[in-house]
């Protein structure tokens, strides 16, 4: 599924494999693994592939057939998170996060990933609070 994903929206673009290796900084033959189902990407990757498509990475991984959530539905956030799973499909649509400072969810315990994405939900209630007009 995420092979197919990927080759869509690369062909979507109108992009060549070569391209989009250019692209997201990996080579020509990662890209061919990823689309023929022979290898993953990883959650940076996976991430960075979501940014650059400006989808979710459930999309990618084909958990949903809706491309961004958020930006299609404008779904409210949730109140906390209980599950690894529930905040690391959090993390992940987060690109900015994702992609600030180095910062990788493979190196934290599941524990860890639950208490980041509640202190982050937390933080993003009390800034949409302040700032809503």
């Amino acid at each position: 599924m995420i092979g197919n994903r990927i080759k869509t929206l690369r062909i979507e673009k109108d992009l060549l494999q070569k391209d989009l290796a250019n692209k997201l900084r990996l080579s020509q033959q990662t890209i061919s693994l990823y689309e023929s189902g022979k290898r993953e990407p990883d959650y940076e990757t996976l991430n960075k592939i979501a940014k650059f498509f400006n989808v979710s990475v459930d999309f990618i991984l084909g958990n949903s057939d809706i491309r961004n959530p958020y930006k299609d539905n404008k779904e409210e956030l949730p109140d906390s998170f209980e599950t690894p799973e529930e905040a690391i499909k959090f993390l992940l649509e987060q690109n900015v996060i994702m992609g600030f400072g180095g910062f990788d969810v493979n190196k934290l315990s599941d524990e860890e990933k639950v208490e980041f994405a509640n202190e982050l939900l937390n933080q993003l209630k009390l800034l949409s609070y302040k700032y809503k007009k």
